[in-house]
């Protein structure tokens, strides 16, 4: 009699175990991004081909502000002409310009001021199972969630407990693993982005 009490007690036990995995795995458990090792984003203010920025010289009112850098990298500007940008941080660009002006005595001393409109060269990739697949805009602070909202969102069979997000850096690219769920449920932070990623939503198997 004690032997069948004893092999019921470790049934019991055993169902009990495979109800809490159960249900581990229904509801997601304990899965969270905290493991991920992503490098870190990398702001850049490079100017890049078909970015806009606008530019003042104190003392010249009469001249346009707005520019865009041409597919090559080079932008027309009064006086200079053309001028290769690409590459260069804003406040590079103005010692440039400011440079040329002197050299070509056209200003003596001249205040230069260049400051970034739009960066339109600087893009993240959004693709698989969304609305609106494609490249969108990098703008300061994006994170997953709002490139993932710039796309319409999640299509109905989309796979959002593990996203693909993929990273250059200096020493290559990553694809790393991300659940979706586990950031709109709390249980992790946003992840911020940097130009260049690309966001894979792969499809639900049912």
């Amino acid at each position: 009699m004690a032997s069948v009490l004893v092999l019921l007690a470790r049934l019991r036990v055993s169902w009990m175990l495979v109800v809490v995995m159960l249900l581990g795995a229904a509801c997601g458990g304990s899965i969270d991004n905290s493991r991920i090792d992503l490098a870190p984003p990398v702001e850049s203010t490079t100017v890049g081909a078909n970015d806009v920025f606008t530019m003042q010289i104190v003392g010249e009112k009469d001249l346009p502000e707005e520019y865009q850098v041409a597919s090559d990298g080079t932008v027309d500007l009064p006086y200079i002409h053309r001028l290769h940008v690409e590459g260069l941080e804003p406040q590079q660009i103005a010692a440039l310009i400011r440079q040329r002006l002197m050299k070509a005595q056209i200003l003596k001393d001249p205040s230069v001021i260049v400051s970034i409109k739009e960066y339109r060269s600087k893009k993240v990739t959004v693709l698989g199972q969304v609305q609106k697949p494609g490249s969108f805009p990098m703008t300061p602070g994006l994170t997953l969630l709002q490139a993932i909202s710039l796309s319409g969102g999640f299509t109905s069979i989309a796979k959002t407990a593990a996203v693909n997000l993929t990273r250059k850096s200096k020493s290559g690219s990553k694809t790393v693993v991300i659940s979706v769920d586990s950031i709109t449920d709390g249980r992790s932070s946003d992840i911020p982005l940097q130009a260049g990623d690309v966001i894979f939503v792969a499809e639900r198997v049912f």
